[in-house]
């Protein structure tokens, strides 16, 4: 009998990475040509990738369902193979509050913001890039140091474009709608260190 070839999970884990890092490109690419009548274009063709997210993401549940032995242990995939589908999520989640919220134009914080997001999701696939071969790899826990550093980034920048809002806004709905569309991208950011974290975890646990 043939032997069932085995489900490749680290190549899975660039895939979800790919996708975040596909999704942050997108929503910088709109932070920065801002452009209120073409978002429900570009909802469209984040939808498409947060789809095949998802699609990436059953698959791989299904296969874990199937599976003798993995490579690392089940919880752990499980873990950060959801926790990399939040991040894809989240992004997807500042452009649905941009439509909703009939955001007419951008605020400059919100582009840096959209920069930063960006920059960790980057770092994020090139850590993931490096996972399947933690034990041996010196870049990976470079990475994910650059993760923890840039999210310390991202935390500033939230306390500075809260503030920047308030002093510049007396509008209720103007700082509601800000708020929250602020409060999505610094989440963004959180979640990216979240899976930095649990990735650092998982080398320990298995080295």
């Amino acid at each position: 009998m043939a032997r069932r070839k085995e489900f490749d999970y680290f190549g899975m884990f660039i895939r979800a990475a790919e996708y975040s890092a596909q999704a942050a490109d997108m929503l910088h690419k709109v932070m920065e040509e801002y452009d209120p009548d073409s978002l429900k274009d570009r909802m469209k063709e984040m939808h498409a990738v947060e789809h095949a997210a998802d699609i990436a993401k059953h698959e791989m549940n299904r296969a874990l369902a199937r599976a003798f032995i993995t490579p690392i242990e089940r919880e752990d995939i499980m873990l950060l193979t959801q926790e990399l589908d939040d991040v894809t999520d989240l992004i997807e989640d500042v452009l649905l509050r941009l439509y909703m919220f009939n955001v007419l134009s951008v605020r400059e914080e919100a582009l840096d913001f959209s920069t930063m997001i960006y920059r960790c999701c980057e770092a994020m696939e090139e850590m993931m890039r490096e996972f399947r071969n933690f034990r041996k790899s010196g870049l990976i826990s470079e990475k994910i140091v650059e993760i923890n550093r840039l999210e310390e980034e991202a935390d500033a920048l939230y306390t500075k474009a809260v503030r920047r809002l308030y002093l510049s806004s007396k509008d209720p709905v103007e700082l509601m709608v800000w708020s929250e569309i602020f409060d999505r991208m610094e989440r963004c950011c959180d979640t990216c260190e979240h899976v930095a974290n649990l990735v650092e975890s998982i080398i320990m646990k298995n080295t």
